[in-house]
């Protein structure tokens, strides 16, 4: 069987200031990317051309684009449907968000102004900022909420998602999280699995998390979790080749309880194990809140 090499990759990093596009420039340099900060979208063409040129020695580009006004995106635009007109490399756009109290929360730790509102208050800036944005938010191959990432968990996200970047993978990232934390802006699928029994009212099984065998095991015990999760496996695996087939080289699923502790947690691994069952599906599973309640009695 011939091996399929993939394409030269052009990846531009975009979305909210203060949402963590310097972390992820670092992170795809470790990578081996080679990285330019703040760069015009009219001169992205350039970088394509000079992909397209390189034969092979330069196959990972990464652009850190911030749109600062209605000029700017329509440069953006143009220059994608350059690309594709006239170029045969692969690009993706990564947004980087996250909630406004998050990103006035690290205005004022940081005590920087936002570049749209240097002489106003953060928030007035984030509010012109999300609005410029949300057009291209639409456009993102990938979008990741940094709202509860330390800067090592969101370099940990970005090595994980950027480090293959072979075309013939879909990466499809299984999170579980509690929806009274608030539900994953970067999701693409978000299922409730509130209506099945609660482990937080067995009082042996309140400590414990879904990845416990005693937790996994009182979840996965009824009948309505068999009968839910049948229909869904059915569903994502109709679902899972056709984002695939359509460009998408990652699908985030979330699986929502309560807390995010038990349920969804149990459910997450169950879809991890399997899922994933063809050479060109990579399967991670992570638990964004499974330990939030321990953390904040520290």
């Amino acid at each position: 069987m011939d091996t399929i090499t993939a394409k030269p990759t052009l990846l531009i990093i975009t979305g909210m200031s203060g949402a963590g596009k310097t972390i992820a420039v670092q992170s795809l340099e470790d990578l081996g990317f080679f990285c330019v900060d703040n760069l015009p979208p009219v001169l992205i063409p350039k970088f394509a051309e000079l992909i397209e040129q390189s034969q092979g020695r330069i196959a990972k580009v990464a652009l850190v684009i911030d749109l600062r006004g209605r000029e700017f995106f329509t440069a953006l635009s143009e220059s994608l449907n350059h690309i594709r007109e006239h170029y045969t490399i692969h690009y993706e756009i990564l947004f980087l968000d996250a909630t406004d109290a998050i990103l006035v929360q690290r205005y004022k730790e940081s005590r920087r102004r936002h570049p749209l509102a240097p002489d106003g208050l953060p928030l007035e800036g984030i509010h012109m900022e999300r609005k410029l944005l949300e057009d291209l938010k639409g456009w993102a191959t990938q979008v990741i909420d940094t709202s509860s990432l330390k800067p090592a968990a969101l370099k940990e996200k970005i090595i994980g998602r950027f480090t293959n970047l072979d075309r013939n993978n879909i990466s499809i990232n299984v999170t579980s999280f509690g929806f009274k934390y608030g539900v994953p802006i970067d999701a693409d699928l978000i299922f409730d699995v509130r209506f099945l029994p609660n482990p937080h009212y067995v009082e042996q099984l309140r400590p414990k998390t879904g990845v416990d065998p005693e937790v996994y095991d009182y979840v996965m015990k009824w009948p309505e979790t068999q009968t839910f999760l049948t229909k869904l496996l059915d569903m994502l695996q109709y679902l899972i080749p056709l984002y695939h087939k359509e460009g998408k080289s990652q699908v985030v699923i979330g699986i929502g309880c309560t807390g995010g502790k038990h349920r969804s947690v149990a459910l997450a691994e169950y879809l991890g194990r399997r899922l994933g069952s063809s050479d060109t599906e990579l399967v991670r599973v992570s638990h964004r809140d499974s330990d939030r309640d321990r953390q904040e009695l520290r």
